[in-house]
Order: structure tokens, then C-alpha cells, then sequence
């Protein structure tokens, strides 16, 4: 694969996700929040690889298709298109989309087995234990008598992580010698302290790993779809074991030995907080037995859950509770660009976030059609009134004269792009919302349709429509990645479609507006929701836009 290897590489991944529902927010919040930062790493230069996809292995696909009366391969493929409508839909530009069931992650993963047999990390017995189907794992006896004391539910063996039954299950089995990579593990927390992000989910990890770990059982002989063990055809290949090698499949794993060291590690591996065990311990654990290096980021999100607008009550989104919001209402309602800001600007990356309809509307108002959008209609639309349907033609040196913008705008790109790279994208989002209010303000202050009834302030008018617009421009810049429609979209109407896709730290510094070419006025960027009753309970999505 020809690369510009003069061009560092950045490459980053969601968890693959699992084909066993239609994709929800959970997915979608993740696979947009990769999408951020690939769009941001794009800007700042960088090669990237930005990789998602689907997890299709398992007893729990195996049935699922069997009660769809279906083969596995067949069900996969009828889930399969669901997903990748929904990163058409959110504008997700994934570089890659991979699926477990491809000959090409068969044959990574084999070739894994190959390497940890031959450095002595895998070995034969058997397996007696607690096995929950739902979750695809094996649980001990101590960790089901640990789950059932702290429910109460003594003597009924219930999952540890699901509280559904457990199986009582004896099989031949492959095993992992994970108990050998204690202390290389907690080596790896203390050196690398970024390995896990955020700070509350590496304590969790180093607790767990101090705690002792045991080997793993990492192959099934009671069902066959799975990946076959190369020197073992009875065994089919444990579905977690399998589904985390597809972060090394993507990039060539013992194929494209160049490809592969172009891109690997990975920079950042993006996981739900509920799977941090799966990829702060056995997956780091895999790649040592390997003799690979591990990522470097391995960065865990919170749960999405849904707050009741008139109780304040805040509850897990569940089918059963009836409260499970779909992301094509959501896009209905804020549109895309809409639901991109809200997730990624109110929902604090690594918390629990909880989100309801009228913090949506709320947020949607305030920033977007308040704040953002009227900033970019009245600017347009004094330029186009003042100056012919122009942009302002600026005299010499204005862009070094002091101005509150030029002040704020003033290393703003650094600021916004230290928070944006550690995924603190509510604080990057700040960062710009600054100067955008500080622009409104400015408006107000400088009063240009007061100026513009004396020909005499004709230069003191071009120059604050001027700061404007350049505020506008900067600002358009660094919300592309978070708002990928609109903020082309203004920077064509205010004459400067050519900067789309420059490079950033460029394209934001002061004093490079396009002057005296056209505006386009256009229409409202974001139309401002307005509520009706049901919304306000927070029942569907019940709101109209006011155009």
C-alpha cells in the first residue's frame, strides 16, 4: 500500500460493535467522536486511518440466526447495511470498515496463534466454570459467589456483569497465559499513564490487574462459527479473542510487513468504559505475547443516559423502559451537525452523560442558532448592505492593529488543539465559543450600522466588518470537525470555499480574509427549534423547526 511516508501517520479505531441489535446513540456516540478526531488530525497533516466495523463471531450469532431460520454468515450480512447507514447518515469518514467474517482477519488471526504458540503463550486443558451466553464469558466460581453476596442473590450463580443465569459448562480449551502479564501490565500503567484515559477508569484497571489475573480460556468446541484454529481444527477461536486482532488486521498483521509499520500502534483505541478490561488488559497482554508494542491511548467513554425534563430523573436508556432514543430522531430534530455538537460539546467525554430533549433544544438554541448562526446571518448580511454585496476591501496593516477578536483568536488554534487531541472536545468547543460570543459582543460595541450613516467612518465600518468575518473564518475552521456541513457552507458564502481542507494552524492565523469577493446571505444555518408539549415531556421527538 503506497503511503506519503514523509506524513506521520495517525490512526485510530472504535470497537468493533457487535451484530446482534440494530446500531443505537451508544454506537453512534463513539463512532462520531473517532470521527472528530480523524477530521482534526486530517487538518493538522497527518495520514489517517480511521477504522470501524463489526464483531460477527459467537454462540450468540450462531443463535441468533438459527432462530431467524437463517445460516450465520446470512444474518450477519442482513445487519451488516444498518451500520454502515448510520456512519453514511452521521458523515462519518471512516477510512476502513472491517468485519471479522473477511479472509483477511481469518488469516490475521491465525497467524496470531502461530506467533503465541511458538512463544509459548498458549497451551491445552479444560474448562469448568460458569459460562453466561449474552455476554460470551466464562466467569469462576469465586467471581459468581463474589456477584451473588453483593446482590443478595446467594446460591443462584448469576452473570457478574448482566445478573442473567448462568451455564454451568465443562470443554477442552485453548488457553491464554494471561496471569503471565501482571507485571508486565502494571509496568506498562505506571511508564505510560496515558495508556488508559480517562485518570478513574487507569485506577479501575491497575485495581484489577493488582488484584491477579488468571489464564484465559481463548477457543469453543460446542458450537463452529468462529475463526478455526490453525493447528487445532476442533477449536474454533474465542469471539473476544478474535473481535479485539482486528485492530492488527486493518494494518496488514503478517501480511504488508511495511503498512504495518507505517501504522502501528495505534495512536488511539476509542471503548466504552464496559469493555476496558477487554482492551487495558488482555488486549496490551496479547500484543506483548506477540512481541508488538501495544496502543498508545487506549480511551474509555461513559454511558449515554436519558434525564426526564419535568422529574429530573435520570435512568439507563433500556427497550423495557421505553425510554431508547434513536439517532434518526435525533437528527431529525437537530439535524446532523446539531446532533454532532450536542454529543460531542454537552456530554463530557469519559463521564456518564445524561442527555434529554430539552438540554438538546437548550444547547441547539443557545450555541447554534443564538450564538453561531446569527453571528455568521448579521455579519453576512451588514457586509452585503455595506459594501455592495461584498466582503470589505481592508486597508494595509489592518490585521496587526490591536482588536478584542485578533486578541482572543491569538494562539487560539494551540489552545483548541491541545484540549481537541486528549479528546476534551466540550473544552476544545469552548475555546471557539469564545470568540464567537466575543464577536457578538463586538457587534454590539462597535454598533457598524451607526457607523455606516457617515461616509467619514468608512474605513473604522470596513474595518470592524472585517474583524468580523475573519473571526467567522477562524472560527468556521475549528468547528469543521466537530460541524463538517456548515462550516464549508460558510466559508463559501463569505467567498472562501478555496480554504475548505487547508491545513489548520495555517488557515487560523489572523489577517487572511478574502477581500472585496462576494457573500452569500443563504439561509439560516440553524432555524431555531421551538418546543411543543410532547417534546417538553420528553416523550418521541415532537418539535418543529421554525424556519
Amino acid at each position: 500500500m503506497d503511503h506519503d511516508h514523509v506524513q506521520p501517520s495517525y490512526y485510530i479505531t472504535t470497537p468493533i460493535y457487535y451484530v446482534n441489535a440494530a446500531p443505537h446513540l451508544g454506537t453512534s456516540y463513539t463512532s462520531v467522536m473517532a470521527d472528530v478526531q480523524a477530521r482534526l488530525r486530517r487538518a493538522l497533516g497527518y495520514n489517517v486511518l480511521f477504522l470501524t466495523g463489526t464483531d460477527e463471531h459467537g454462540e450468540k450469532v450462531a443463535d441468533a440466526a438459527a432462530e431467524h431460520g437463517m445460516s450465520p454468515q446470512e444474518w450477519c450480512d442482513s445487519l451488516v447495511p444498518a451500520f454502515k447507514d448510520l456512519l453514511t447518515m452521521l458523515d462519518i469518514t471512516n477510512d476502513d470498515f472491517i468485519r471479522t467474517t473477511e479472509e483477511r482477519h481469518t488469516k490475521a488471526v491465525q497467524h496470531l496463534w502461530n506467533v503465541m504458540l511458538e512463544n509459548g503463550y498458549v497451551y491445552k486443558g479444560s474448562y469448568d466454570g460458569w459460562y453466561c451466553v449474552p455476554e460470551e464469558t466464562y466467569f469462576t466460581d469465586t467471581q459468581v459467589r463474589h456477584a451473588d453476596e453483593e446482590r443478595g442473590t446467594e446460591g443462584q450463580h448469576l452473570c457478574p456483569d448482566c445478573g442473567r443465569p448462568l451455564e454451568k459448562r465443562s470443554e477442552e480449551s485453548w488457553f491464554f497465559k494471561l496471569s503471565a502479564f501482571q507485571e508486565p501490565l502494571l509496568e506498562l500503567y505506571r511508564t505510560n499513564p496515558h495508556f488508559v484515559e480517562p485518570e478513574i477508569r487507569r485506577n479501575e484497571v491497575v485495581s484489577f490487574v493488582e488484584g491477579g489475573l488468571n489464564d484465559l480460556s481463548i477457543s469453543r468446541t460446542t458450537f463452529d462459527w468462529g475463526i478455526p484454529l490453525p493447528f487445532d481444527g476442533k477449536h474454533v477461536t474465542y469471539v473476544w479473542f478474535d473481535a479485539l486482532i482486528n485492530y492488527i488486521t486493518a494494518v496488514g498483521y503478517g501480511v504488508d510487513a511495511e503498512e504495518f509499520a507505517y501504522r502501528w500502534p495505534a495512536n488511539a483505541h476509542l471503548v466504552g468504559k464496559d469493555i476496558i478490561r477487554f482492551h487495558c488488559v488482555i488486549w496490551p497482554a496479547m500484543l506483548m505475547a506477540a512481541g508488538l508494542e501495544v496502543p498508545d491511548e487506549v480511551f474509555a467513554h461513559g454511558f449515554l443516559t436519558v434525564k426526564n425534563d419535568e422529574t429530573g430523573e435520570v435512568k439507563k436508556m433500556s427497550k423495557s423502559l421505553g425510554n431508547v432514543i434513536s439517532p434518526e430522531t435525533v437528527v431529525d430534530l437537530l439535524g446532523v451537525d446539531g446532533y454532532r455538537y450536542y454529543f460531542m460539546t454537552d456530554v463530557k467525554p469519559g463521564t456518564d452523560g445524561a442527555i434529554s430533549w430539552g438540554r438538546m433544544e437548550q444547547v441547539y438554541n443557545t450555541d447554534l442558532a443564538n450564538s453561531w448562526g446569527n453571528l455568521v446571518s448579521r455579519t453576512l448580511n451588514m457586509s452585503a448592505k455595506y459594501f455592495d454585496g461584498r466582503t470589505p476591501v481592508l486597508p494595509e496593516g489592518w490585521d496587526t492593529e490591536e482588536n478584542p477578536l485578533s486578541a482572543i483568536a491569538d494562539g487560539l488554534v494551540d489552545r483548541y488543539v491541545e484540549k481537541m487531541g486528549r479528546f476534551a472536545y466540550d473544552e476544545g468547543a469552548a475555546e471557539v465559543m469564545d470568540l464567537v460570543h466575543a464577536a457578538n459582543g463586538y457587534i454590539e460595541d462597535m454598533q457598524p450600522w451607526a457607523l455606516a450613516k457617515d461616509p467619514v467612518n468608512a474605513g473604522q465600518l470596513a474595518r470592524v466588518i472585517g474583524n468580523l468575518l475573519e473571526a467567522i473564518r477562524i472560527s468556521a475552521h475549528l468547528l469543521a470537525p466537530i460541524m463538517p456541513r456548515t462550516s464549508p457552507e460558510v466559508l463559501r458564502r463569505m467567498g472562501a470555499e478555496a480554504e475548505v481542507g487547508r491545513d489548520l494552524r495555517e488557515a487560523c492565523s489572523w489577517g487572511q480574509l478574502p477581500q472585496g469577493v462576494e457573500v452569500t446571505k443563504g439561509d439560516a444555518l440553524f432555524p431555531r427549534l421551538v418546543s411543543d408539549d410532547k417534546a417538553q415531556k420528553g416523550d418521541k421527538k415532537k418539535a418543529a423547526k421554525q424556519k
